[in-house]
């Protein structure tokens, strides 16, 4: 075995115990925060499983939540595989899906291209929202990671105000946040159902479709790999004469892109109109799918198949406990956190320290 593939086979072990350990801790901590609720660990694992594999329903429903998390993961994976931290998609997701859902519900057009303009145009509007700090980034110099996640509030406010004073014209329900919603899209407008009986709809393979296609451009093309070099030393391309400011923007916009479509299919797809509190976490679980799948396309697919079979168990969990749903949000930041722990530092300092202690008990001897 050469000297490259064992230095490869090295990193790949690390980062197999890294995950193992992280694993371990987080079933420890998950097991003792649910006894702690008053609930025995080995039950609430065993219905999020029933409800995550329980029947081919319930499996529908698990890849139903899966596709969202595709489209945030893979559109959080691109931007911060290139050095690119845009921290917004939680904010294009939501205006991808007023577009949608406007569009939706109020321009009559024959079916199949209804559904596809209103979730063109929402990957269209996504992608404006993420121009604005790319533009604030590029001409200004103000960090995109603050003015990203500005506009995701902005962008909240943005829909609700939409929502509830120009489309219900002012009748908000304080009591009830699924009042505060547009009316229901025209059936013109809806994208089809892959499994009868759940939400889970063609959305999915065209998540499917641009993961494997980031995937290629990054393996197989010249932009996939000054992509990279961009992420690891942005200095030196620019020193290699790439054109730094180009690819940025080319990104930023992509993954805005990506963003905006994850909110039409979301609207066109399962919720059928825009709720002002559709989907509170979508974005920050994009953030954590792609922190676990370590930026890597194929690793998003695992995650976010993973991060879809906890959703929906844990509703089932929800129903049949005491334990809200909310747990599993909690044991899965667990997982994000310790899998951000450098573990092989903490060992190297650890080695240090029996050193230092081993030549110190010796001088003592002598």
């Amino acid at each position: 075995m050469s000297t490259k593939w064992k230095e490869k086979w090295k990193d790949i072990r690390m980062i197999f115990i890294q995950y193992v350990i992280a694993l371990i801790l987080t079933l420890a901590l998950g097991a003792l925060l649910i006894y702690r609720l008053g609930e025995q660990p080995l039950t609430a694992v065993y219905y999020i499983w029933d409800g995550a594999f329980g029947s081919l329903t319930k499996f529908g429903s698990t890849l139903r939540w899966m596709t969202p998390c595709l489209f945030t993961g893979i559109a959080v994976a691109f931007a911060f595989k290139s050095g690119i931290m845009n921290c917004g998609i939680q904010g294009q997701v939501y205006m991808g899906a007023i577009t949608a859902a406007t569009i939706g519900y109020a321009v009559p057009m024959p079916a199949g291209i209804h559904a596809f303009v209103c979730i063109a145009s929402a990957g269209i509007v996504g992608m404006l929202w993420a121009l604005i700090p790319a533009i604030m980034r590029l001409y200004f110099r103000i960090d995109e990671v603050i003015t990203s996640l500005m506009f995701c509030f902005i962008a909240t406010y943005i829909t609700s105000y939409i929502v509830i004073w120009k489309i219900i014209g002012g009748k908000a329900d304080s009591t009830a946040s699924q009042a505060n919603a547009s009316p229901q899209i025209m059936d013109t407008a809806r994208i089809p159902k892959l499994i009868k009986g759940t939400e889970l709809n063609c959305g999915m393979l065209l998540g499917l479709a641009i993961v494997f296609i980031i995937f290629l451009i990054y393996k197989y093309t010249k932009v996939g790999y000054e992509l990279k070099q961009i992420g690891q030393n942005i200095e030196f391309c620019k020193a290699g004469g790439i054109n730094t400011t180009k690819l940025f923007l080319g990104v930023f916009l992509i993954s805005g892109l990506i963003s905006g479509l994850c909110g039409g299919i979301e609207v066109s797809g399962s919720y059928g109109r825009f709720n002002t509190n559709f989907s509170s976490n979508i974005g920050w679980d994009g953030i954590m799918i792609a922190r676990v799948a370590g930026n890597n396309p194929l690793g998003v697919i695992a995650v976010s198949f993973v991060w879809g079979a906890l959703k929906a168990g844990a509703m089932n969990m929800e129903r049949l406990t005491t334990l809200n749903r909310l747990t599993v949000n909690i044991i899965q930041m667990f997982f994000v956190l310790l899998i951000s722990v450098d573990f092989k530092a903490l060992w190297k300092k650890f080695e240090t320290y029996r050193q230092r202690r081993k030549i110190k008990k010796m001088e003592e001897t002598v």
